[in-house]
């Protein structure tokens, strides 16, 4: 199979992340093996996708969904390995079970997420499980079929609850997917029920922080830097956080800008340390929820006081309607690797502790410094060489397979953090 093309990158064969690359292909036997005992020790979740950015002298992760959509996106060459970690997955957490019922988001008219969950229930189906989908949509009433664009058929139906498990119309399998964030909180109908859910709804966007998930991920980087004997910044975005904001009525705004200052002190001594000559910027965002929602690039902290009603209004309220009352205020990496001249980041996604492929997120109307999961993007599937665990140490570090590895090492550091994430929630519910 021909390995696809990395996409441009202006500072390739360049700058610190080169180096970076070349110590991850050195010391690739260590790095394996500190990854199998990290997950021997705090098992990962049961699937999660990794936003990057690729800076050429900083490779970051900005964000991690620890209930992906998207699986439509990935390249089918890697469909069997994918597979294979959801047979894996699923005899971790649950190794008696012969089904899974998905709960998917309420999404019924997004044909793009619609496609998502079919994928999704092909890959469980394919490896050996029966699938059914529960909807906790109060509109669906009845098993709706649904006719995609891409021809394939889907089928919801209303969740319905027997005794301590849910289900669907005389199915109820021991182990239930979540596809869902549950950003508004916990349904009843999945309180105190006796089946496993994957993930925890203990993760969900109704109790789970990124400042946390950051949290955690800083010491990961810490000890894979030392390991490995380079300076974590390369790979961890520094940030800060801001409570009792309120953009609407203009509240907590002062405070807000005078953290973003004291960020970008922190940003510029790292960059005139490692002679990173760009201009510093930051991202803030809510500091839970997803789908691109709420987030907003700055770099003069000033702006925040002057923002127009429509910038109020989009970085109030976050998916389901919720408000944004604390933010993260996150270190801007910038995106130097381009798609046929349209700037992109990659996204790569796991299965259990598995690197199971990824994507290029493309945005024609955005720049290097522009949150990229915004209307207008679209995705560019990649056949990730050996799916980013298979570098060739004959070829230039920036070469493809090598590249592809330097994603799936981070994206497996942030699973790491989300990993210890989901051992303190498991922790504080015993």
């Amino acid at each position: 199979m021909l390995l696809p093309a990395v996409p441009h990158l202006e500072t390739a064969l360049k700058g610190p992340l080169l180096n970076i690359e070349k110590k991850l292909l050195a010391n690739k036997a260590v790095i394996e093996s500190w990854f199998r005992c990290q997950f021997r020790n705090t098992p990962a979740p049961f699937y999660a996708s990794v936003d990057l950015r690729n800076a050429g002298f900083k490779l970051a992760p900005v964000d991690t969904n620890l209930f992906p959509a998207g699986f439509n996106n990935l390249h089918p060459d890697l469909r069997p390995l994918a597979i294979k970690a959801v047979q894996n997955g699923i005899e971790r957490h649950c190794p008696i079970t012969d089904g899974v019922l998905i709960i998917p988001e309420n999404h019924t008219r997004n044909l793009y997420y619609l496609e998502n969950l079919c994928t999704l229930a092909g890959l469980i189906t394919d490896a050996g499980y029966a699938v059914r989908i529960g909807s906790l949509n109060p509109e669906i009433q009845t098993a709706t079929n649904i006719d995609l664009p891409s021809g394939r058929p889907l089928t919801l139906e209303p969740i319905v609850r027997s005794g301590n498990r849910v289900g669907v119309d005389q199915f109820f399998p021991c182990a239930v997917l979540l596809n869902n964030d549950l950003a508004s909180g916990i349904p009843d109908c999945l309180q105190g029920i006796e089946q496993v859910l994957l993930p925890p709804p203990s993760l969900g966007w109704h109790s789970r922080t990124k400042s946390a998930h950051f949290t955690h991920y800083r010491n990961v980087a810490q000890e894979f830097a030392e390991m490995i004997d380079c300076d974590p910044w390369f790979f961890d975005p520094l940030f800060s956080t801001s409570v009792g904001v309120d953009f609407k009525e203009g509240v907590g705004i002062d405070k807000l800008i005078n953290e973003c200052e004291k960020l970008l002190v922190d940003i510029q001594t790292a960059y005139d340390a490692h002679g990173i000559e760009h201009k510093p910027y930051l991202i803030v965002k809510a500091d839970a929820g997803t789908y691109g929602m709420g987030v907003m690039s700055i770099q003069d902290p000033q702006a925040l006081a002057a923002l127009n009603k429509n910038a109020r209004k989009k970085m109030t309220s976050g998916k389901e309607g919720l408000s944004t009352e604390k933010v993260i205020i996150q270190e801007g990496v910038y995106t130097f690797e381009t798609v046929s001249d349209a700037v992109a980041e990659p996204v790569v996604y796991m299965i259990d502790h598995a690197v199971i492929g990824g994507f290029y997120r493309v945005h024609t109307g955005k720049t290097a410094t522009d949150n990229l999961n915004a209307v207008g993007m679209h995705f560019e599937p990649l056949a990730f060489a050996d799916a980013c665990i298979q570098p060739d140490a004959r070829l230039n570090p920036d070469a493809a397979p090598n590249r592809f590895y330097a994603y799936g090492v981070v994206a497996r550091l942030a699973l790491i953090a989300a990993a210890r994430e989901l051992h303190d929630t498991q922790n504080l519910s015993e």
